[in-house]
């Protein structure tokens, strides 16, 4: 029986094993919020968008565990299928794309993306769109897989690594990437960049859990990586008031 109970992850070593494998699209997701929110000053009442929800255990845990009003929004998965996790919690399921978000100027209070950011928060222009949506005052986070070397310092995108998952490794940037990247542009005060020393470990527990008995590429990829590369990257920011 999987057991994904730890002490680093008091709320999410709560919540049911079977039922977040089941909503599994990623890395396991409750790990990566409640090490984030660290970073965050989430509190009762806030609007928050979780940005490319996926299956919505990251939104019922906003809701949940801060007391937030939520706004799941994500391209592949039908707000329907969502939705059944979301009774009783104040969650609004919404399908949309990252580039043509539904929502007014200003409108949020929080923004959160796990494990999704790397698809579209690349592009220099994002920050710019993804903030306009943010209050004066408002927070911005992301956790999304990281390389503790950029590519372009290491020359090559690691065998293993590119084995796997090719050019896309590219986008998996450091957290002094991130902070550069939107420091110098102003539009937000980055209030903490890092990578998550326990990334790997939580990455390969959670891969080998979905994987059962089964040969796993992913797995394989982790297992022969040690820690020397991959974990994640926790950024968080706030529009200036």
């Amino acid at each position: 029986m999987t057991d994904f109970r730890r002490d680093e992850y008091p709320r999410a070593s709560q919540y049911d094993a079977a039922w977040l494998l089941k909503c599994d699209m990623g890395p396991n997701p409750l790990w990566l919020l409640e090490d984030l929110a660290k970073d965050l000053d989430l509190r009762p009442g806030m609007r928050v968008l979780d940005l490319g929800s996926g299956k919505g255990a990251t939104s019922v845990f906003l809701a949940k565990e801060y007391g937030v009003q939520v706004w799941a929004a994500d391209l592949w998965i039908d707000p329907t299928e969502a939705a059944e996790n979301f009774a009783g919690h104040e969650v609004t399921a919404i399908k949309a794309e990252a580039h043509a978000l539904p929502f007014a100027r200003g409108f949020f209070d929080a923004i959160v993306c796990i494990d999704a950011y790397e698809y579209f928060g690349t592009a220099d222009g994002y920050l710019a769109y993804i903030t306009s949506f943010l209050k004066p005052g408002g927070r911005l986070g992301i956790a999304t897989p990281a390389l503790r070397k950029e590519v372009r310092d290491l020359g090559y995108i690691p065998a293993h690594i590119k084995e796997l998952v090719g050019w896309e490794a590219l986008a998996w940037h450091t957290a002094d990437w991130w902070k550069f990247q939107w420091e110098i542009t102003e539009l937000v005060e980055v209030t903490a960049a890092r990578l998550q020393e326990s990334g790997w470990y939580d990455w390969l527990i959670w891969a080998r859990a979905v994987a059962g008995d089964e040969p796993d590429p992913t797995v394989t990829m982790l297992e022969k990586d040690q820690g020397e590369y991959l974990t994640f990257a926790l950024v968080t920011a706030r529009k200036p008031a």
